[in-house]
């Protein structure tokens, strides 16, 4: 079993208790009917939600796939998408907080590149090309390269130094 894996139940557990801590208190400050038309609409917009987020992410990475580009950006958007509709979808009033907060356009951006930085580092570097494209090398210009007394050779050439930068997201 995974070292991660054991923690699951546990914070499946905490995470249930902090609901009901946080809809106790809702209930308390603003009435328990209203709380729980609050939690009913949130599952309910969330659930409207999951079906135009699926749907949305679906088209992108078609049309991703039919122009010949990496899918990879369309795919993350819709994770993020399709993540914070599913929090909307659990009923709940912090899980349905965290799911709006993953809808507006600039949160979902640095979700998106938080979703593309763990990708990238628990799959191959050719995989990661395939999904997002080869990325961009910045070689750096300055004080002139002093070459070791041997270089080294890969695959019958010269192997060169550079700095590997992020695409911009936008």
């Amino acid at each position: 079993m995974r070292r991660g894996l054991r923690f699951v139940p546990l914070a499946l557990l905490l995470a249930v208790i902090a609901e009901l801590a946080v809809f106790v208190a809702v209930g308390r400050a603003v009435g328990f009917g209203a709380a729980v038309l609050a939690v009913f609409a949130a599952s309910l917009l969330g659930m409207v939600l999951l079906r135009r987020e699926g749907t949305r992410a679906w088209r992108g990475f078609r049309a991703a796939a039919q122009a010949g580009q990496p899918p990879g950006p369309q795919v993350t958007d819709g994770l993020v998408g399709l993540a914070g509709a599913l929090l909307l979808a659990i009923p709940g009033l912090l899980s349905g907080a965290l799911g709006l907060l993953l809808l507006p356009p600039p949160v979902r951006r640095l979700a998106r590149s938080g979703v593309r930085r763990a990708t990238e580092r628990r799959v191959s570097s050719m995989v990661a090309g395939d999904l997002f494209g080869p990325r961009r090398v910045r070689v750096r210009r300055g004080a002139p390269y002093q070459p070791p007394a041997e270089p080294p050779v890969v695959d019958g050439g010269r192997a060169i130094e550079g700095e590997i930068v992020e695409p911009r997201q936008g």
